[in-house]
């Protein structure tokens, strides 16, 4: 392996999204292939994925960058959210594929950074991603 290849796989990925609440973090994703309901689904109090079934149960949301495709279930998840941010429990941001009015208005009024229209395949967990604005920059876990 020569020098330019390492160079090469080194180099952050810089993706360009939708800003659904504008802000700045970063933080060690969390991606999940399935959607997150968050009434039910992750417990307000811990930031820990409690919804039967779901590929990251058991997994915490606090001070992560939270990557899924797209939101479900009741608009109480709003509420949800703020309730983790209130609790110190929130992602620290979140980036969809396509956000939903849902997880929209709990990052609006929790006050965490949000961006959609992102290929989130391109994401792993474990990566470093900084959120600026409508910019999303991945450093390879």
């Amino acid at each position: 392996m020569n020098h330019d290849s390492v160079s090469a796989a080194a180099a952050p990925l810089t993706l360009h999204g939708r800003v659904i609440r504008a802000g700045q973090a970063a933080g060690v994703a969390l991606v999940s292939p399935a959607p997150i309901g968050f009434l039910g689904g992750v417990d307000p109090d811990t930031g820990i994925i409690i919804e039967p079934n779901h590929p990251l149960r058991g997994e915490c949301v606090a001070g992560r960058v939270l990557v899924f495709p797209t939101g479900k279930g009741s608009t109480v998840g709003s509420y949800t959210i703020l309730r983790l941010s209130k609790a110190g429990k929130a992602p620290a941001a979140m980036i969809n594929r396509e956000s939903e009015a849902i997880v929209a208005v709990g990052a609006i009024i929790g006050d965490i950074p949000m961006v959609d229209q992102i290929d989130v395949d391109l994401i792993s967990s474990g990566d470093r991603v900084c959120v600026d604005g409508g910019v999303v920059t991945i450093e390879r876990g």
